[in-house]
């Protein structure tokens, strides 16, 4: 009788035989994987860029990856002919150069094969891109290969990107199974409007996972080893990286030269968008988000980093300073053929103040700066910690690591500088960090060497075993389908939404003049306080910009004159609400200090959303504990709903303050699931609680605002209720939706001691001139009625609303 199956006879060989065949299996499937061809096609290949960085990082990409399964070919690409081109190509890759740790042979060896597998190709016209995809189709086929994918560079101006993605999407797209990347290099847009369609149209040829955004800052060693050294040291660091230990952190790229034969690209774009929008904002978002679980999860740390930009508290005209050096103007009328009386107000300087609005940052100042022709060249980030700590012994008793009293931080160090390569430094009375000893290493001692004020053997230093380049770092990452050192279409977007109302509030602003270099001395040093920026000196008046410079908005001072016989206080809009906020404060103050407490009522609508926005990030002194907050009027709908004035105030002040929660006192419009229903006596019930704790009934300020039919608070001209007799709140009835309000009474405002009437926009402008005219007439007009019985009355107006 014959045997059975082997299965039947050996059940222990036959797994063992099915797992062997397994194995071999996904050997051969993985070696399959990896003898794929990959085209590297370099648009703009004999450009600045290209010629500096982009040939020497696909070269080092090439000895990288060169002998691990995948074969390459290098496609430079422009628009030049291509006679002149492969010329120009062949000219850049003669400055290749190989690592230190190369022999000679070696690296002419590996340099042959990269300039035999490069070549020049003039793409021009949608012919042009199906050429070039039939040629790599062709080799791959004659080589015996399988395509693994394309990678496109677009070192280009972006003007150029919608062609040439049409051109690639159209006709040099990869077939199936094949992986595209796209990479794109700054600037992306110059605000958010122009981001967005530039999103967009990139977005209708590409998916989001073909494209690479390049932010070459985030391939510099130091700033990319920001979330390895975070995670490496998360055990100390989670409970030291917080409002609570730390004081400020400031992110800096200084530079000495000047923009000299980039004034056009200047012009347009200047400092803030070519330095702080991107690459300093990139390194803010890594030192301020939240650390995901597993830092080597793109999906997690992109995660992570929009809800950093979406936490940063908006920016407003004060949060910044902006100088330029003296001789920019003149640059510019040499090179863009200006007249010679052309003054621009484009600035080579800036420092921001940044703020992240949630529980770990609530507080702590962000600064980021960068400039042109100042006294060195350097780049760092720089976490410096609060020292509550007093020294009775001289600092040469101890070592620094027993020195409580010696200043802690730790320092990202980008790069150049006195120190002159890439570090990390933590101070040694901090913490000993944790590094990958395979990449970094300890620095020795420099005697005689200071940073940041303290001699280099007070820190515990690292540098990079082996320097390499940005470029270098990113092109690997692209390679490998890292995402997480790129720049999301969402990230995008939510940069540019945080950046652009400053740029727009600074489009006019004269930026102070510095000489430049080591002439700067302290010309531009600044100070902050709650939420502004300012600088530390005066500015000398021979370097105020000479006779030609037009009179910008901001030359204009505050206008006090009277408006219905009472003050008027008129501004430019950004003037108006920062005079209004101080004067806001200043009554609050005075009532806190007399009286112990400050009951302030507020109206809903747009007008205000300024101001509260202004109270908020720029006034840290206000007395926010002593203070009551009130409402003028409210619509009848759910406090929770975006038409309600309770939650326009909670989003725009409310949240950002510190206010006892039983000192806020919105209007009871939702009682009994009913929304100002008579009978569950809304208005009484307010009324009641404006006696109970307002003594008199007289508030020390409400602010109220004036529509352009002449009603204010929630009393129409249509709805007479509330305008006179002895109810404090009533439900009045308005024209728009939706109808119903609930309001204080014209009776109850004028009892208070100071009523402010904000008026803004040139809408407003007819209502003003009318009102300007009428007499007492509040229920045509119930503006015309407000008139403090024992207060005073003070109107504050834009100059659109007041001049037109």
């Amino acid at each position: 009788m014959l045997a059975g199956p082997l299965s039947n006879r050996n059940p222990g060989v036959w797994k063992m035989l099915t797992v062997a065949v397994c194995v071999a299996l996904l050997g051969y499937l993985q070696a399959q994987e990896l003898q794929g061809h990959v085209s590297i096609i370099l648009m703009g290949a004999t450009g600045d860029l290209a010629k500096k960085y982009l040939w020497q990082a696909l070269f080092q990409l090439y000895l990288d990856e060169a002998g691990k399964g995948h074969s390459f070919s290098f496609h430079g690409a422009a628009l030049t002919a291509p006679k002149q081109g492969q010329e120009l190509m062949t000219k850049a890759l003669e400055s290749l150069s190989c690592p230190q740790d190369m022999t000679h042979s070696q690296c002419v060896e590996l340099k042959g094969q990269f300039l035999r597998l490069s070549q020049y190709r003039q793409l021009k016209t949608a012919e042009d891109y199906r050429t070039l995809s039939k040629d790599i189709e062709a080799q791959v086929q004659r080589e015996g290969l399988r395509e693994a994918g394309r990678i496109f560079y677009f070192s280009v101006p972006p003007f150029a990107y919608a062609d040439i993605a049409r051109n690639i999407n159209s006709s040099c797209r990869p077939g199936p199974g094949t992986w595209l990347r796209v990479v794109l290099e700054k600037p992306f847009g110059h605000d958010h409007l122009s981001a967005q369609q530039l999103a967009t149209e990139l977005g209708s040829f590409f998916q989001e996972e073909e494209m690479y955004r390049v932010d070459h800052y985030l391939g510099k060693q130091a700033v990319a080893q920001i979330l390895p050294f975070r995670d490496q040291n998360r055990q100390v660091l989670d409970r030291l990286w917080n409002r609570h230990h730390v004081e400020r952190v400031e992110v800096i790229m200084k530079e000495t030269v000047d923009a000299e034969g980039r004034t056009s690209f200047y012009e347009e774009y200047g400092v803030i968008r070519d330095t702080l929008q991107n690459h300093l904002t990139e390194i803010l978002t890594l030192v301020a988000m939240e650390l995901p679980r597993e830092v080597n999860s793109s999906e997690a740390v992109l995660q992570h980093k929009l809800q950093a930009f979406r936490a940063l508290r908006g920016l407003q005209r004060g949060s910044a300073v902006v100088g330029q050096y003296q001789t920019y103007s003149g640059q510019v009328r040499r090179e863009l053929q200006k007249p010679d009386d052309f003054h621009s107000l484009t600035p080579t300087f800036a420092a921001v103040l940044v703020h992240v609005d949630n529980l770990r940052w609530e507080g702590v100042p962000f600064i980021l700066m960068s400039g042109k022709a100042l006294d060195e060249r350097v780049g760092y980030v720089r976490v410096l910690f609060k020292n509550r700590a007093f020294c009775v012994q001289g600092e040469r008793h101890g070592t620094s690591e027993q020195n409580p009293c010696l200043p802690r931080q730790v320092i990202f160090y980008i790069g150049h500088g006195e120190l002159g390569h890439p570090a990390i430094l933590v101070s040694r009375n901090l913490f000993r960090p944790a590094l990958p000893t395979q990449s970094w290493t300890e620095v020795q001692d420099r005697p005689g060497l200071h940073l940041f004020g303290r001699p280099l053997s007070e820190y515990y230093a690292y540098r990079p075993v082996r320097e390499q380049d940005a470029y270098s770092i990113l092109l690997s990452h692209i390679f490998h389908r890292r995402k997480e050192s790129f720049i999301t279409t969402e990230n995008l977007l939510a940069s540019w939404v945080f950046w652009t109302p400053l740029l727009d509030s600074l489009d006019r602003e004269v930026p102070r003049i510095y000489p430049g270099g080591a002439e700067n001395g302290h010309l531009l040093d600044f100070e902050f306080s709650g939420g502004q920026l300012s600088f530390s000196q005066q500015q000398p008046e021979q370097l105020v910009p000479g006779p030609g410079s037009a009179p910008q908005p901001s030359d204009f001072q505050v206008l006090r004159t009277t408006y219905r016989e009472s003050p008027l206080v008129s501004a430019w809009p950004e003037e108006l609400i920062s005079k209004l906020a101080e004067d806001i404060e200043a009554t609050a103050v005075q009532a806190v200090r007399r009286f112990g407490e400050f009951h302030l009522a507020l109206s809903g609508g747009s007008s205000p959303r300024a101001l509260f926005q202004q109270l908020a990030t720029g006034h840290y002194g206000f007395p926010w504990a002593h203070t009551h907050l009130w409402l003028v009027d409210e619509r009848c709908v759910p406090l929770s709903d975006p038409e309600s004035n309770f939650q326009g105030l909670q989003a725009h002040l409310l949240q950002h303050i510190r206010v006892p929660y039983y000192n806020i006192h919105p209007m009871p419009v939702h009682l009994h699931q009913r929304l100002c229903a008579e009978e569950d006596q809304g208005a009484q019930t307010y009324a009641r609680e404006i006696s109970a704790l307002v003594a008199n009934s007289s508030f020390d300020l409400v602010l109220l605002g004036m529509g352009t039919d002449g009603h204010t608070a929630s009393l129409f001209p249509q709805s007479p209720a509330g305008l006179d007799g002895e109810q404090l709140v009533v439900l009045t009835e308005s024209p728009l939706r939706p109808h119903q309000r609930m309001s204080l009474s014209l009776p109850l405002i004028n009892r208070a001691k100071k009523v402010v009437v904000l008026v803004m926009g040139r809408m407003k402008r007819e209502i003003t001139m009318l009102v300007s005219r009428v007499g007492h007439e509040p229920k045509k007009w119930p503006i015309s009625g407000v008139l403090p019985k024992s207060g005073q009355l003070v109107w504050y107006m834009d100059f659109e609303a007041f001049l037109g």
